[in-house]
């Protein structure tokens, strides 16, 4: 699974104006992050489920650089909020990933998302993109 560390990289994309992280904290759970020493699907340390960081202020650059494709692309509708959708996406160059909440695992392979995700993998394999899914121990591409 890639490394929270790998997700970084300048410059950072803007926010949608309106959106906001909220009581989501899918991204202390799901990826692994080595600096806290936190597997995937995990809880971080730090985190206090559905409310948030409990060192925010102080939270190393590879939390505060994250931002996750729901808050940097306005055309992404409200089903894929992830508070709704139970699915962490980013891209990683060509590359789309997705790391789905193990309470709802197979969420990914219904439409909505299932479709969306077709697309985004047909849309990027002419440069080489792809979408990769991260289902617990599973990782499937599309």
């Amino acid at each position: 699974m890639p490394q929270a560390e790998d997700r970084c990289a300048p410059p950072m994309p803007a926010t949608v104006p309106g959106r906001v992280c909220g009581s989501c904290t899918l991204c202390c759970r799901l990826p692994d992050i080595d600096l806290f020493d936190k597997p995937a699907n995990a809880w971080c340390r730090h985190c206090i489920e559905h409310k948030g960081c409990s060192i925010y202020a102080a939270r190393p650059s590879v939390c505060r650089d994250f931002l996750c494709l729901w808050m940097t692309d306005a055309t992404l509708c409200a089903d894929w909020d992830p508070s709704r959708s139970h699915m962490m996406i980013y891209r990683q160059g060509p590359q789309v990933t997705v790391l789905v909440d193990p309470d709802h695992a197979d969420i990914w392979r219904r439409d909505p998302y299932h479709a969306q995700l077709q697309a985004w993998a047909a849309e990027g394999a002419p440069v080489g993109g792809y979408v990769i899914v991260f289902q617990q121990d599973d990782v499937f591409k599309i």
